[in-house]
C-alpha cells in the first residue's frame, strides 16, 4: 500500500468522452495507512478545462489539487 498522498480532486474522460469529477479524501487508520474515499460528482464537463475551473471555483482548489487522467 502507498503512503504518497494522493490529490483530492481527479478529471478523468468517462467511455462517453465527458468529462467527470471525481473528490477525493484520504483520512488515515491508527496505524498510519491511508483510507482514500471516492466520490464521483453527477455532472459532466464538455472539456477538461470547464472541469477543472468547477473544480477551482466550488471547492477552492489550487492547480496542485487537481489530478487529470
Amino acid at each position: 500500500m502507498s503512503r504518497i498522498p494522493v490529490r483530492p480532486f481527479l478529471v478523468a474522460k468517462d467511455d462517453e468522452g465527458v468529462f467527470r469529477v471525481t473528490v477525493r479524501t484520504t483520512r488515515y487508520n491508527s496505524q498510519g495507512y491511508p483510507l482514500v474515499s471516492a466520490e464521483l460528482l453527477d455532472e459532466g464537463f464538455k472539456t477538461q478545462t470547464a472541469a477543472k475551473a468547477y473544480v477551482r471555483e466550488q471547492y477552492r482548489a489550487e492547480a496542485g489539487d487537481i489530478a487529470t487522467k
